[in-house]
C-alpha cells in the first residue's frame, strides 16, 4: 500500500477505509523530480487511510512537493524545494494522528 501526494493530490492505494469505498492505483514516487528527499519513520499506520491522512498534512507544509508513504514499512518519502525543519513534519505527522520516530 502506498499514497502518494504531489502538490495536494493524494492517491490512496488498496485502501478500504475510502469515503467512497473504493481502491485507486497508486504509483512510485516522481524519480525525475529536484530538490531535498527525507524519508522519515512513522508509526501507527496500517492502511491507505492511514498514509493518505499523513500524506495530505506533510504535502500542507510550504515547499513540499511529493510525498509517498508506506505503512508496510511505516516510511515517509518527502520531497522539497529545500530542507525541512523536522519538528514542521513532526506537527503535520501529528496532526494526522500518527508518531514521528525519527529519520530512515
Amino acid at each position: 500500500m502506498t499514497a502518494e501526494t504531489n502538490t495536494g493530490t493524494i492517491e490512496a492505494a488498496g485502501s478500504c477505509c475510502s469515503p467512497t469505498g473504493s481502491c485507486h492505483g497508486g504509483g512510485a514516487a516522481d524519480a525525475g523530480q529536484s530538490g531535498t528527499t527525507a524519508v522519515y519513520l512513522v508509526e501507527g499506520m496500517t492502511c491507505g487511510h492511514c498514509e493518505g491522512a499523513v500524506s495530505e498534512e506533510i504535502s500542507a507544509i510550504d515547499g513540499v512537493t511529493s510525498v509517498e508513504a508506506v505503512a508496510a514499512s511505516g516510511r515517509v518519502t518527502v520531497v522539497s524545494a529545500a530542507p525541512l525543519d523536522e519538528a514542521a513534519v513532526r506537527a503535520a505527522v501529528d496532526e494526522a494522528g500518527y508518531e514521528l520516530t525519527g529519520r530512515a
